[in-house]
């Protein structure tokens, strides 16, 4: 039985009020995250500020100690230059600066003269394109106030917020759309279980719930298995043995671009669980904000129903 993925009529009006309900929430919600987050970045522009003497003294020593000023240099030039800019102007190893990056560190295998050669040349670039608006003192050689070190590294800061805030809101939305779940299911009699990665999905217990199971799924073409992870699986209470538990991905878009790009991730999804566990398979989408029309036809002709956050008491439909 189908619940919302045969319905096309409703939809329209589905999708302007999960616009409406991922906008409200957003407005009371992402403005305190940037706020806390430039707060926390502007002390770590500070830091860096202080390590490298505003910005006069980028050698290889303070880079090589400090790797994770590199993502806050790239910020302070004019204009702020991206990763695979930086790799290409200062003619270094793309190994260099990720491993700086992401791994806060120097490449361990790394020849010595090529790390001294290659944060060399990172920080004669950075001094170069250096934004003199934002550090003035650069061309003056005076010493910068405090005012002036600090209006500096918030302008850095609002610089970084925006790559920051991002990942932050998506990690808010997902455990407010999974809180929302546990409370809509707890209030029905269901108890939560903590996710074990080696119980069988089979074996959960008639009205128990657990979040960020891995549930195994076979390979195509080889016959391997690997674990796919499911945000939320849900046994039934009337369940009988032997049974599925119905399983539900959370998914949040707070514009329609990035949806339909990713569309085919739960297409992907439900063909592995259908391969491994056959059709009865029950994997629905537990959907809030910017999913428009094109993306809910791709996935309704995928066999892949979805229940909106603004009416979660859908979810009694599938038997809950």
């Amino acid at each position: 039985m189908r619940v919302n993925s045969d319905r096309p009529d409703a939809w329209k009006s589905d999708i302007a009020k999960s616009v409406d309900f991922y906008n409200k929430w957003f407005m009371r919600f992402a403005p305190k995250a940037y706020k806390t987050t430039r707060v926390v970045t502007t002390k770590q522009v500070e830091s860096a500020l202080e390590l490298t003497k505003n910005l006069t003294d980028i050698v290889p020593d303070v880079l090589k100690d400090n790797p994770s000023v590199l993502p806050i240099l790239r910020m302070a030039t004019a204009p702020p230059i991206a990763r695979d800019r930086l790799i290409g102007l200062a003619d270094v190893s793309s190994n260099l600066v990720m491993n700086m990056e992401e791994g806060n560190r120097i490449p361990p295998r790394m020849a010595v003269a090529e790390v001294h050669s290659g944060l060399k040349k990172i920080g004669r670039v950075i001094r170069l394109l250096a934004d003199d608006d934002i550090f003035p003192w650069l061309n003056s050689k005076k010493t910068p106030t405090n005012a002036e070190t600090y209006r500096a590294s918030t302008i850095v800061a609002d610089r970084l917020c925006g790559a920051v805030a991002d990942p932050i809101i998506r990690n808010a939305q997902e455990k407010r759309q999974l809180a929302s779940i546990k409370a809509w299911l707890q209030r029905r009699g269901y108890k939560y279980s903590a996710s074990n990665h080696d119980h069988d999905i089979y074996n959960l217990p008639p009205a128990t719930f657990s979040f960020r199971f891995n549930v195994p799924v076979k390979q195509p073409g080889n016959g391997r298995h690997v674990n796919i992870p499911i945000d939320v699986i849900i046994m039934p209470k009337n369940a009988k043995a032997g049974s599925l538990p119905l399983m539900i991905e959370a998914k949040s878009a707070g514009d329609f671009t990035n949806t339909n790009k990713r569309r085919k991730e739960e297409a992907t999804k439900i063909a592995q669980l259908r391969s491994t566990y056959g059709d009865e398979v029950k994997f629905i989408l537990f959907l809030c904000g910017y999913f428009d029309s094109g993306y809910l036809g791709y996935e309704a002709a995928e066999g892949i129903d979805w229940v909106w956050e603004h009416r979660i008491d859908d979810l009694q439909k599938f038997g809950l």
